[in-house]
Order: C-alpha cells, then sequence, then structure tokens
C-alpha cells in the first residue's frame, strides 16, 4: 500500500501517517503480528544470528512445525521472548498502534505472552491484546505451557478467539455442510448458551452438552472474543450458502442476521468481520490469502443493495454501546444476573438480563431465539415488553409493544425486549394525570391567592 515500497523510509513514514490520520478520526488501530513463524528457516536472519536457536526443532534435527507453514519459533529462549516483547513495544510507542491480534497465539508460551501484557500496561493499559487459542500444528512446547484458550485465565487482560460460539453458531469451520444452531443444526442450545455467557463458569449450562469445551475455561468474559467468522475460511454468507442450498434469500439473510445479533448480544468482546454487514462474501473460496482484489476486496455496492442489513447492524452496535448489560466485566456479575428460560422447544435459547444488571438502565432485558422453521410463541413470566430487536429492525427505540406475556418470534429470529417498566410504558398514562392534577391544583392555588375564582366565568 506504499507509494514507493523500495525505499524503506517512506513505507515508515506512511505507515504512520496513516495511524495518525485514523486515530484523528476517533478510529484505533489493531496489528496482526505474526510472531510464530518466519518464511525461511535455515537461512532466516535469526538463523544466520543462532543457528537452531530462534527455533523449536524436533530430536532428528529437522525444524518443528507447529505453524503449518515450515517452522515455529521459540518464545521460551530468552532472546526470541525479548524479541517479541521489545518489537511489541516499539510498535506501541513509535507508530502509536493500540492493539494486537497474535495469529496462533498458542505456539507461544503463557510467560511470554503475559510479559507481552505487563510491558504494553505501562505504556498504555487500554492496549488491547488478543489472539488465536490454538496451534496450526503438532508442537513440542507442552500444552500446560502454550496460550491455548483453555489456559486463557493464566494471562489476565488478554483474550482468545472462541471457535466454540463460532462453530455452534454456523457449523464446523473446516466444513462445507455441516450446519450450526441459525441454519438447521440440532443439539446446539448448550453450546450456544456457553458462548453467551463467554465461557464462563455457571451452572445453568450443561457443559457436557457443549459441541467442543466440556469445562469452563475463561475466569472473566473480557478473555474470550466472540465472533461468528473473521478472514480465514468461508465468510458467513458463502457457509450459509452451502449449508443450505436450498433456502432463498430471505431466508439467508434471516439466518445471517441472527448469527450477528448473538455475537453482539452475547458477553464478551465482540468481533465483527469487515463486510459482514452487507453480506460480504469470497465467492466461496475457503482460504483467500493469496487470492486477487477481485476475491478479498471490500464490494461497497453491496452496501447499497443491502443497506438495510447495514443498518440493521447498526442498530445491533447502539444497542450493546448504550446498554452494559450485555457487557459485564466479570463471570460473579454474570452469574447473578443472567437467567436461562425454559424454552418450549428444541433449537431455541432464551434468556433475562436482570436487576439492572451492570448499571444498565434498564431493569429486565429479554433475548429470545428461534431458530426453527416456523413460529414459536413463547410464555414469560412477566407481562408488559417493548420490543427492540426482531429480524427486520434494531436497535434502541420501541418497535412494537406487547402487553401480556406471550411473545411470537418468527423463524431464524433473535429478539430482544425491555419490560414496559424499563421504557415508561405501561405507567406513563398515570404519571401524565397526576402531572395535569399537580399542574391544575398549583394555577387554582395561586389565583385563589390573588382574589380570581379559577371557576369564575369570564364577562361578557
Amino acid at each position: 500500500y506504499s507509494t514507493d515500497p523500495y525505499h524503506g523510509e517512506v513505507r515508515v513514514k506512511e505507515f504512520k501517517e496513516m495511524v495518525l490520520a485514523l486515530h484523528e478520526n476517533n478510529i484505533r488501530v489493531v496489528m496482526d503480528v505474526v510472531y510464530n513463524h518466519t518464511g525461511a528457516s535455515a537461512d532466516s536472519d535469526f538463523s544466520k544470528i543462532v543457528p537452531n536457536y530462534y527455533y523449536r526443532m524436533n530430536e532428528n534435527g529437522s525444524f518443528s512445525n507447529g505453524s503449518g507453514t515450515g517452522n515455529e519459533t521459540a518464545s521460551v529462549r530468552v532472546m526470541m521472548q525479548k524479541f517479541i516483547v521489545d518489537s511489541v513495544v516499539y510498535w506501541a510507542t513509535e507508530y502509536k498502534v493500540d492493539g494486537f491480534r497474535f495469529d496462533l497465539m498458542a505456539l507461544h508460551d503463557i510467560d511470554t505472552m503475559n510479559k507481552v501484557r505487563e510491558a504494553l500496561d505501562e505504556i498504555d493499559p487500554s492496549i488491547i491484546v488478543y489472539g488465536e487459542g490454538w496451534t496450526g500444528g503438532a508442537s513440542p512446547l507442552p500444552d500446560d505451557q502454550k496460550a491455548l484458550k483453555k489456559n486463557i485465565s493464566q494471562i489476565d487482560g488478554t483474550a482468545a478467539f472462541s471457535d466454540d460460539i463460532r462453530d455452534a453458531i454456523k457449523g464446523h469451520v473446516f466444513s462445507d455442510t455441516d450446519k450450526g444452531f441459525v441454519n438447521g443444526g440440532l443439539g446446539l442450545e448448550e453450546s450456544i448458551k456457553f458462548g453467551i455467557i463467554a465461557s464462563t463458569m455457571n451452572n445453568k449450562v450443561d457443559y457436557s452438552q457443549v459441541k467442543y469445551s466440556k469445562t469452563p475455561y475463561a475466569r472473566d468474559p473480557y478473555s474470550v472474543v466472540s465472533y461468528v467468522e473473521a478472514h480465514d475460511n468461508l465468510t458467513l454468507w458463502d457457509k450459509l450458502k452451502l449449508t443450505n442450498p436450498d433456502a432463498t434469500e430471505e431466508e439467508l439473510i434471516a439466518m445471517h442476521r441472527m448469527a450477528n445479533a448473538i455475537v453482539l448480544t452475547s458477553q464478551g468482546v465482540a468481533f465483527l468481520h469487515a463486510g459482514s454487514d452487507f453480506l460480504r462474501t469470497k465467492d466461496g473460496n475457503h482460504n483467500s490469502y493469496n487470492a486477487p482484489d477481485a476475491i478479498n476486496q471490500l464490494v461497497w455496492e453491496r452496501k447499497e443493495t443491502y443497506y438495510d442489513n447495514f443498518e440493521y447492524f447498526q442498530g445491533l452496535i447502539e444497542l450493546r454501546k448504550a446498554h452494559p448489560a450485555f457487557r459485564m466485566m466479570s463471570a460473579d456479575l454474570i452469574r447473578q444476573n443472567l437467567d436461562f428460560l425454559e424454552m418450549p422447544q428444541a433449537n431455541m435459547v432464551g434468556y433475562t438480563l436482570s436487576d439492572n444488571a451492570n448499571g444498565d438502565k434498564w431493569d429486565t432485558i429479554a433475548v429470545l431465539m428461534n431458530a426453527n422453521d416456523e413460529a414459536i410463541e413463547v410464555t414469560l413470566e412477566k407481562s408488559g415488553w417493548h420490543v427492540v430487536v426482531d429480524g427486520e429492525d434494531a436497535g434502541v427505540e420501541t418497535l412494537e409493544k406487547i402487553s401480556g406475556k406471550t411473545i411470537t418470534i418468527e423463524p431464524h429470529t433473535l429478539m430482544v425486549l425491555v419490560d414496559s417498566g424499563s421504557m415508561g410504558g405501561s405507567n406513563l398514562w398515570i404519571y401524565m394525570i397526576v402531572g395535569l392534577a399537580l399542574g391544575i391544583g398549583v394555577a387554582a392555588f395561586y389565583m385563589k391567592k390573588k382574589g380570581i375564582s379559577p371557576f369564575a366565568k369570564k364577562a361578557n
């Protein structure tokens, strides 16, 4: 992207100018860092400094290949660890980068990742660090030393992507036909619940039924990145078309919206794939790292075509930003304020966020999901609700008022409802009458004080 890539000083200057321009527009910058392997092995710069030192080696003297690309770096070696920590600090201080996404983070050891976090905290604690809590192949680094997702509780202030919620929502990432909750998969309710609580400990989830992780691994929700798609593998839109080839575009859009609505109403760190708001497609390309712009570019015409979908995403983001109940910062808060509901049929999940969770101005929020092909009624404990999210619209404003307890959820739809008391709905007329009566009383008092009868007839 440089105007002159053949001169390093131009690249450096333009990168800094790019970060500055983004900052001036209130956009922070996260950089994807790939410290886990290098392009070359025996003739790499690391090997020229000290042969075999910077890499993990097999017993036969060959390069171990936990990255799946030919080698893997040895973060437990003092100078390799120092290289990682020092360079991250340099990016943060010299280039003002605001966050780091670690590729194949589990190839690094826990101690190194903790040192990265500690060094960045000294610069700016708001710098975010997250990564892939898995490897790209077998590694000689013992599992209890790896920055795996199951060990993420040992790395405070750093998050791992959740493949649990990703594949529970849409199906296995490496399979064209495996289905998830939103597109026809069965028996995934507990996996969705596990994602909703950001992989934390909660006795309201049956961990034996969770698709991958049978035990909670996150100490707090900010240690988990909830997502349904990223740059790797099929886009969500392409995946849905392959798993449901007979579905209409309207049905696929409903599934796509529901998938991202689950992400944006779940606890943890919400992550969205660029272009998902206008149903990004890569024409079925599974691994587009070496594909041309024709595949990887953002096709902005799709935003115009699917503008209502873009607005739906805007509404979900507005809801999440405005209401801290969806962003609780501890597992204790989740356990105290989130209750899962008994749903009338399979392929449904529902829960409430109660007691002004996490300081939210809304007292009770209900989130209801129906992944079935037909509309289903759900009866809630309380009466009087305002719908703020359905399959067509999303945001913080009332879309529909429901006076009773029974809610109809359309197929492949996530709904968010707020109790009427929080929205000032059912009692508003009482407040108006009381206010009017007080106003009349005050006026009559002052008129009487001045010797004027408020009920006297006006003279002709």
